[in-house]
């Protein structure tokens, strides 16, 4: 180090001057491996053949590094693509020989170019990223500004009104002790012993009223009090959730990935029904699905689909029934009607209990094949057999018990990656709070696949013996469902049909929404 602190740059000396007179060098051979001053330098420069096939560089210290390891030639060349040097078999006979090659002099002029051109591109990236953070942080201020004022405010109201109620009660109590006191002390300065006695049973009741007081008391019984209670109780539950979208806006702040602000599905994606249940009916904006519990079991089968194409990824948000069981994913849209004779990625609740499904085929065989995998006979060829492999695993808590099954969750929000190629369900619980619940890597396949949910036990969709038509009463006479069908505008319980026991056929009527893109 040099007095003014900075490093000292090494002085390479000639390599061909005598010891005790070396000149600083002005370059350095490779293959020669030295460094030669001005003077020993002219024999390079001015000999065809050593100013050809001798690379001269910059005065550097040679510690052996100037010969392949492999082959112990020269190191002649640069490779761009594994950005190492090379010897000539290196780059003709071996692993780098299909690959851009440069000479020293010329990798070093396009590598350095190559590094401008990026520093400027960088450059102006951080100017764009400053603006784009400064946006940012102005806007996450003035959200996060605006939550803290609202619940400010609110706590302010909240302990305004309190406040005042209670000093208006306390202040009446305090007549009470102010009236005491004054009655005491006219009663010390009465020096007339008749007229003390006439005011003392007075004195007395205001002394014992006075100390009946309790000040730490709130509000007396009464209209007032209830209506204040009823007021604190609405402002109190206004707070209680400003303060939690507060809260939930600081974990979406510092947590985004399992703390992401919910937002409504597209407006675009709608149901479109595969199979429909006799029991069930849609809204006319095809986007929530009735069950009518008189007409049968709750099975469905709807497509989720878009009226607009995103290039990256497809989001949507479903509201799922509390009962049924439900499949919610991605299925061949060809295979929609029956989910075995098509790939699936889903998510399944079954019996209450949540686990992963995932039906895969080879992409390579054609899809004429029947659900079990068996090829079909087409003239006098056979079709090869479609591979099918099913896997399906319960998911339970993350480092619980095996046992510990994850509870069913009544909103899913779902993430169709297409760049990664990825399915992901999410349970949410509140306006920025999701946890994580599955996440399928699907095998790239050619297979045309949309977003689907299924209502109800799979064995009611594919039932054909009419066992959804029969109803069963408590008495024990079984009556079919589809003679009373025709007229569904019976809504009311007194003009449905009975059995002869009394009992109404098909049961109670309910109708309940079960499923809802949010």
């Amino acid at each position: 180090m040099s007095d003014n602190g900075q490093k000292d740059v090494q002085v390479i000396l000639c390599d061909m001057c005598a010891e005790e007179d070396r000149k600083p060098a002005r370059k350095t051979c490779m293959k020669c491996e030295i460094s030669m001053c001005v003077q020993h330098l002219q024999a390079h420069l001015t000999t065809p053949v050593l100013l050809q096939t001798h690379p001269l560089t910059e005065p550097m210290a040679l510690c052996g590094t100037t010969k392949c390891a492999q082959h112990g030639k020269l190191l002649e060349y640069y490779c761009l693509d594994d950005m190492t040097c090379v010897c000539v078999s290196c780059a003709i006979e071996d692993q780098h020989r299909l690959h851009n090659m440069k000479t020293f002099s010329t990798a070093h002029k396009d590598l350095m170019e190559k590094l401008k051109a990026e520093q400027k591109a960088l450059l102006v990236k951080t100017d764009d990223e400053n603006v784009s953070l400064e946006k940012w942080e102005k806007s996450e201020r003035e959200k996060l500004g605006r939550s803290s004022v609202r619940l400010i405010e609110a706590v302010t109201n909240l302990r305004d009104i309190s406040l005042t109620s209670i000093q208006s009660s306390v202040s009446a109590r305090m007549v009470s002790i102010k009236t005491s006191k004054s009655s005491m002390q006219a009663a010390q300065n009465e020096k007339d012993t008749f007229r003390f006695l006439q005011m003392y049973s007075q004195v007395h009741q205001d002394v014992e009223k006075a100390k009946a007081v309790d000040l730490r008391k709130g509000l007396e019984p009464g209209s007032e009090r209830d209506k204040l209670v009823q007021e604190i109780r609405q402002n109190g539950e206004k707070m209680v959730n400003q303060a939690g979208q507060f809260w939930e806006a600081l974990l979406s702040l510092v947590d985004p990935e399992n703390h992401q602000e919910l937002f409504a599905t597209d407006s675009d994606l709608i149901f479109k029904p595969q199979f429909f249940g006799p029991s069930m009916s849609m809204s006319g904006d095809n986007r929530k699905v009735f069950y009518n519990s008189w007409m049968g079991q709750c099975a469905a089968t709807l497509l989720i689909r878009s009226t607009k194409s995103v290039p990256n990824y497809q989001r949507w948000l479903v509201r799922l029934p509390e009962e049924s069981d439900w499949i919610i994913g991605l299925c061949n849209k060809t295979s929609a009607e029956n989910l075995r004779d098509g790939p699936v990625y889903a998510l399944c609740c079954k019996d209450n209990q949540l686990s992963s499904l995932t039906t895969e085929y080879d992409d390579c065989c054609d899809s004429s094949t029947n659900s079990k995998g068996i090829g079909l006979q087409t003239g006098n060829m056979t079709k090869p057999e479609k591979k099918c492999k099913v896997s399906s695993a319960l998911i339970t808590h993350q480092g619980g018990k095996e046992d510990e099954a994850l509870p069913r969750p009544e909103m899913v929000e779902v993430y169709w990656s297409f760049v990664a190629s990825s399915l992901s369900f999410f349970r949410r619980t509140g306006q920025h709070q999701r946890e994580e619940i599955l996440t399928i890597k699907m095998s790239l396949n050619n297979w045309d696949l949309a977003p689907f949910v299924q209502l109800g036990k799979e064995s009611a969709q594919n039932s054909s013996d009419g066992s959804q038509s029969q109803w069963r009463c408590p008495c024990g006479i079984s009556h079919n469902r589809d003679a009373y069908r025709h007229n569904r505008s019976m809504s009311q319980q007194s003009q449905r049909p009975k059995c002869s026991c009394g009992e109404i056929i098909g049961g109670r009527c309910i109708t309940e929404m079960v499923c809802e893109l949010r």
